[in-house]
């Protein structure tokens, strides 16, 4: 199969595009043709080494996590799923080594959901890594409840734009920062935006909650994470997916894990209307390293995703 992949850490450079041997399957797994999957800062991330003291690289290395496309072959107890089934999946292991910048992924059902009626391939392929990380924070180390209000940080970015709108649907009010670019975005989507400024950024927030936010999702890390402590609610809650320090200001530092039912539950708001997802670039297969520069540039205020014809 033609796929992407990498034997040395490094930045987009280092991708090659060729054959690989088409991956086997275990019993409680898939194997998916891949129509499209989406490019997250965690690929390239990973790529250039930044979590080999975390996780074991195998290498050739296939990069991404996200994935749509429709199920081919079936393990040996797969009920879950029929040959002909348009899935879509966070196929994350434990190790570097499988990822879905393929032809074919072979994924375990505990990955893996329909693919919403309402999206395009390329939509689906966009919403699982972002999706999961905006609905697994808000409703467990936050447990954000109908009337909170919620900060949420790069609030047009992949994880931010989710976030806000699931917020929503919750019954929160939500106020998105944004650079000036995304600031638009963040109110077409339902929060009240404020700009990123080191100076005034407390001020902002503090105008429009002057006695707190009662949850704080940051997906940046740095100076904002450090601002946004001082601004929780009495009782208040903070957690971060990108900065390791929000431990030391008494947040919780998430990770994102795979969930049938969670992504199942993203689905059912999609197709609810809840839920959408804003493709910003796509890009072929063969031009991967093109589409993670795109990623690494940010300011796109949407996914970024390859897509395999």
């Amino acid at each position: 199969m033609k796929a992407i992949s990498y034997s040395r850490y490094g930045g987009p450079e280092v991708l090659e595009y060729g054959e690989l041997p088409e991956p086997k399957i275990g019993p409680d797994a898939v194997l998916i043709e891949v129509r499209a999957a989406a490019v997250n800062p965690v690929d390239w991330k990973c790529q250039a080494g930044y979590l080999d003291g975390l996780m074991d690289t195998v290498f050739p290395v296939v990069p991404g996590w996200d994935v749509s496309g429709v199920v081919v072959r079936l393990g040996l107890c797969v009920p879950e799923f029929a040959v002909g089934d348009e899935v879509m999946g966070y196929v994350r292991e434990d190790f570097l080594s499988r990822g879905t910048f393929a032809e074919y992924v072979a994924a375990p059902v505990r990955t893996l959901a329909r693919k919403p009626r309402t999206f395009d391939f390329e939509e689906a392929a966009a919403l699982p890594l972002a999706g999961l990380t905006a609905y697994q924070a808000l409703h467990r180390p936050l447990a954000v409840r109908p009337g909170d209000t919620v900060l949420v940080h790069a609030a047009a970015g992949g994880v931010g734009s989710m976030a806000v709108q699931i917020a929503r649907h919750l019954g929160c009010r939500v106020i998105g920062a944004a650079r000036e670019a995304g600031l638009e975005r963040v109110a077409e989507l339902g929060a009240e935006p404020v700009r990123y400024d080191e100076e005034t950024f407390a001020d902002q927030v503090r105008a429009l909650a002057p006695q707190g936010v009662d949850a704080v999702l940051d997906t940046i890390g740095g100076p904002f994470l450090k601002l946004s402590a001082p601004l929780l609610a009495p009782q208040g809650r903070l957690a971060s997916i990108a900065d390791g320090e929000v431990l030391a200001l008494g947040g919780t530092y998430f990770w994102t894990r795979p969930d049938a039912a969670d992504l199942a539950a993203l689905a059912d708001l999609a197709d609810a209307g809840v839920l959408t997802v804003r493709v910003a670039r796509s890009f072929p297969l063969e031009q991967a390293a093109e589409a993670q520069r795109a990623n690494a540039a940010g300011g796109l205020n949407g996914k970024v995703v390859v897509t395999v014809p």
